[in-house]
């Protein structure tokens, strides 16, 4: 999806794609967890940006990030373009939408 919808929080990034989950946040990092360790990739960080808000006296809807990949993958794809650790490793963000659904 490429739309900017103030809704759902999807960003106006081309390439980026937004699939609405029809779980709670919590739920659907789980099933991503599952999935990342199904497929034999590597859960390198789990950002928790809301509970960093709260930590700070700040309010969001729950938002958290996942950063996983495959280093036997992604090195030599870094090497031949080292660019690409800009985006590498892969990442998913799950975030409570503002009617309450799950981006």
């Amino acid at each position: 999806m490429a739309t900017d919808d103030a809704q759902s929080g999807a960003p106006l990034t081309p390439g980026l794609v937004s699939v609405p989950s029809r779980f709670p946040v919590a739920l659907t990092v789980e099933r991503l967890r599952s999935a990342i360790a199904a497929k034999g990739l590597t859960l390198f960080a789990l950002v928790d940006h809301s509970g960093g808000a709260r930590d700070v006296g700040l309010e969001m809807n729950d938002t958290q990030l996942l950063v996983f990949g495959n280093p036997r993958g992604g090195t030599p794809a870094m090497v031949a373009r080292p660019l690409l650790a800009i985006e590498l490793p892969l990442k998913a963000l799950v975030w409570r939408t503002t009617t309450g659904g799950c981006g």
